[in-house]
């Protein structure tokens, strides 16, 4: 017997609901944006080398291209990582979570980078105090997981 839409959504939100799958999620998380933006900030530097050439190559305009270097390396880095098959960028590898859909569905390239500008959007409008949110919502989600239907789950819970 087939299940219906809305039973097949409430089954995949309905195993999300095990309090072990957010025990330490928010220190996992905290930890592994520090990982992700430090393995970012090193992959600026031979991506300014590239940029350094390009602007001699191109009689200084492409020094231009100095002012973007952080997004350029930053927009694949998590695109590619988050939006990969493991659901996770390097630095939450590390620490043992993954981004998941509460519907069920997979991580694409644009879905992580809509989740990461929301990220940055929320903290420049509204202040990084946005963040305590996790403190209060369900499942220990931001603001942008919960517009976005997202939850961050340990790996090493079944």
């Amino acid at each position: 017997m087939a299940m219906s839409q809305a039973e097949t959504t409430y089954a995949v939100t309905d195993m999300y609901e095990n309090p072990a799958l957010y025990d330490g999620v928010r220190t996992r998380r905290v930890l592994a944006f520090f990982i992700d933006y430090s393995l970012i900030l090193l992959l600026c530097i031979p991506a300014a080398i590239v940029v350094f050439v390009l602007g001699l190559l191109t009689l200084g305009l492409g020094f231009f291209l100095y002012g973007a270097l952080f997004f350029l390396v930053a927009i694949p880095y998590i695109g590619l990582s988050l939006g990969g098959r493991g659901q996770a960028t390097p630095g939450m590898r590390m620490t043992g979570i993954r981004l998941e859909r509460l519907d069920g569905g997979r991580i694409d390239f644009l879905f992580a980078l809509v989740h990461s500008v929301l990220f940055w959007a929320a903290n420049a409008i509204l202040t990084p105090l946005i963040l305590l949110a996790t403190l209060f919502l369900d499942r220990k989600q931001t603001v942008h997981d919960r517009l976005l239907g997202t939850v961050v789950v340990r790996t090493d819970i079944s």
